[in-house]
């Protein structure tokens, strides 16, 4: 009995060594271990700068967009303008034109009723004499 109480006793004792190491850690790191943690320091340091250099791109990049977006806005503005301009400018030409159609009408109409009323009879003038040589 004393045996089985020994073995009991170093079984606990065992044990609890074994709990207490795994609940403290372990301070041992194996050299392969310790070189791949390196590795991936290393790994994620220009990861982190190379994601710091994207961010920076990509802020360059969205101020361009916006400059280039106010120049569109500006552009369409000005076409908008234009355009309204250029209708303006067509339907006042159109306009003219009409005008121009009516007043031709008036004084071809004009002349004509001039003709039908006596007009002075013109004088012929005396034909050119033409020296020989």
């Amino acid at each position: 009995m004393t045996r089985t109480v020994m073995v009991r006793n170093l079984v606990a004792v065992a044990a609890i060594t074994l709990v207490s190491v795994g609940l403290s850690g372990c301070d041992y790191w194996p050299p392969a271990l310790q070189t791949q943690i390196e590795q991936l320091r290393s790994e994620l340091q220009n990861v982190t700068m190379e994601k710091a250099q994207l961010q920076n791109q990509m802020a360059s990049f969205n101020k361009v967009k916006e400059d280039l977006q106010a120049q569109v806005n500006d552009l369409t503005k000005a076409n908008r303008e234009k355009a309204t301009m250029i209708t303006s400018l067509q339907n006042g030409l159109t306009a003219a034109q009409e005008r121009l159609a009516k007043s031709a009408k008036a004084s071809a109409a004009k002349p004509a009723t001039k003709v039908t009323q006596k007009a002075p009879a013109k004088k012929k003038a005396p034909a050119k004499a033409t020296v020989k040589r």
